[in-house]
């Protein structure tokens, strides 16, 4: 069985490399373009093309890969097995796979369809989450299962650890299904119409810090938005990036200070004590946080280096 991979980000590595390192025939791999990276645009390859190269597979950017069935089809696949791509599938390019196509999806199905499932679902407090291998068809995300791996999400778990999570579990979990596709011996499970839920890509907009939230939605978002696009508020004329948060515990004197506050404002002026702000329902501390064009430290640090102060307010 020759496999096509079409997959982009690092988060594609993994199971691409388990793929192969299992014993199947790769014979070609798809990826987005090369893209300007960092400060300096520098232009950039993805991470799945640069480790197909290292491997030797041959490899096909197309900008709108309907656009280029011929050169899909010359790779000569049976099977084309998608991960975090980037792009939506025509009819045409299903067409090119007498074995079908099959998708790694970061979420569970239905209810975490779409851009942003591992984003998401730390997002909106989930205690549960996992991979499903789905067989791709027009639509987003609506396919009908193979085979489906949950996993636990931790209290503290950020975004950019989870993933590297589920990248392990779906490079697993692909091998798994691609056995059962060879042997023809496997059962689909259609998807339920009930509690579809489409989660749309995130950008910076929803990294923004509203301290009017409760401290576990903030505490939520904050972790859903680490490493990118990182949850940021506004400290006088500063934005300051915030990576890592916990809900604080208050001394007698904080809680004073907390009752006399505004929503948003820096509580204590002690190092020691760390970055304090309140809350609607509490207070948050900011356990590591980072000033514009700053390295990431402490909220201790911050106010220590007096870039916060006690009664300063935060803003969106």
């Amino acid at each position: 069985m020759k496999i096509v991979f079409a997959g982009t980000p690092d988060f594609a590595v993994a199971p691409l490399k388990n793929i192969i390192e299992s014993g199947y025939e790769v014979v070609g791999v798809i990826t987005q373009q090369d893209k300007p990276q960092g400060r300096k645009a520098i232009i950039t390859p993805p991470p799945v093309k640069i480790f197909a190269l290292e491997k030797g597979i041959a490899v096909l950017q197309p900008e709108k890969i309907r656009d280029q069935i011929d050169e899909v089809k010359a790779l000569g696949g049976d099977i084309l097995v998608t991960c975090a791509y980037g792009q939506i599938l025509t009819q045409s390019v299903l067409d090119c796979f007498p074995k079908g196509v099959w998708n790694i999806h970061a979420g569970l199905l239905p209810k975490y369809r779409g851009a942003s499932p591992i984003q998401s679902c730390i997002v909106n407090g989930e205690k549960t989450t996992g991979v499903c291998i789905m067989k791709t068809e027009l639509g987003l995300d609506c396919g009908d299962i193979l085979c489906v791996a949950e996993t636990p999400i931790a209290e503290t778990e950020t975004y950019g650890e989870l993933s590297d999570r589920l990248s392990k579990i779906g490079a697993e979990l692909i091998v798994e299904a691609l056995k059962k596709i060879e042997s023809g011996k496997y059962a689909l499970i259609p998807q339920s119409e009930e509690g579809v839920q489409v989660v749309r890509k995130i950008n910076k907009e929803h990294a923004k810090i509203d301290f009017n939230r409760p401290v576990n939605e903030l505490l939520n978002l904050i972790r859903g938005m680490n490493p990118a696009p990182v949850a940021h508020a506004i400290l006088g004329e500063n934005k300051l990036n915030i990576y890592r948060a916990e809900r604080a515990v208050l001394t007698d004197e904080e809680r004073t200070a907390f009752e006399e506050a505004s929503i948003g404002e820096v509580l204590s002026d002690k190092p020691k004590r760390g970055l304090l702000v309140k809350c609607s329902d509490g207070a948050i501390k900011l356990t590591e946080v980072q000033m514009a064009g700053g390295k990431r430290m402490s909220g201790g640090d911050i106010i220590n280096g007096r870039k916060a102060q006690k009664g300063q307010v935060f803003t969106c």
